[in-house]
């Protein structure tokens, strides 16, 4: 529910995503590219992501018991918006908002941030939510009581970033989560194929922090996961 391909800065054709996580058992994948404003990333603007969309379209033709979702990894910006305009995000299957810059703002100003994409309707997850990088970055400060609290109110879900570096929340978090009924995301990050099998890894945090299945929107057959995202 969180992966990269070569559209932004993944190194994978959409065909080979879907072929790979196909022969690992999985029932679709949420193809979230970065959007515009990391241009390092090569990050999508509205008019790239109309044509990812219609590739992607294109592509779930030919698949049987498979389907990509059709998706955004959108930066949240300095006062909030978010990195593109709603008229494209609500033509997504799923948005995951999340911030990647700004961390020594304080703790008020990014809870602010972090609530204010909260608040936007066609978000469905918010990303790595601490922004932590084991080893190398502490957890940004944040309000996470606060965030949780409104997370739970508008229905947004919370990713458990499966990559190695991140596993961001963390099972004291996730829990914490949890316990407010907030459902879960659980993304690999992927930028290569090869990553695509670190999902295990954010199942592994989901399961030290007491989830179980129905606490896990990855549990959910395709239909029953759109149904759930539309708020």
């Amino acid at each position: 529910m969180h992966v990269h391909s070569s559209w932004s800065d993944g190194n994978a054709e959409l065909e080979e995503i879907a072929e790979r996580a196909q022969q690992l058992g999985l029932e679709y994948v949420a193809i979230c590219d970065h959007s515009k404003s990391l241009g390092i990333a090569r990050g999508l603007d509205e008019n790239r992501l109309k044509d990812q969309m219609r590739e992607i379209e294109r592509l779930n033709k030919n698949f049987e018991g498979f389907k990509l979702l059709k998706g955004i990894e959108v930066d949240i910006m300095a006062d909030g918006c978010l990195d593109l305009k709603n008229s494209v995000l609500k033509d997504l299957d799923f948005v995951v908002a999340s911030i990647h810059s700004g961390f020594k703002s304080g703790a008020e100003k990014l809870t602010e941030r972090m609530i204010s994409a909260i608040h936007n309707e066609y978000v469905s997850t918010i990303g790595h939510p601490t922004g932590r990088l084991i080893q190398r970055r502490h957890p940004y400060p944040l309000d996470l009581k606060k965030v949780l609290s409104v997370a739970a109110d508008q229905r947004v879900m919370m990713e458990i970033n499966a990559f190695p570096n991140r596993l961001d929340l963390n099972d004291v978090n996730s829990e914490a989560a949890m316990e407010q009924g907030i459902s879960m995301s659980i993304g690999t990050d992927a930028h290569t194929l090869g990553q695509l099998k670190y999902l295990p890894l954010g199942v592994s945090v989901a399961r030290r922090g007491w989830l179980q299945p129905k606490n896990v929107a990855n549990t959910l057959h395709v239909k029953e996961l759109l149904i759930k995202i539309s708020r």
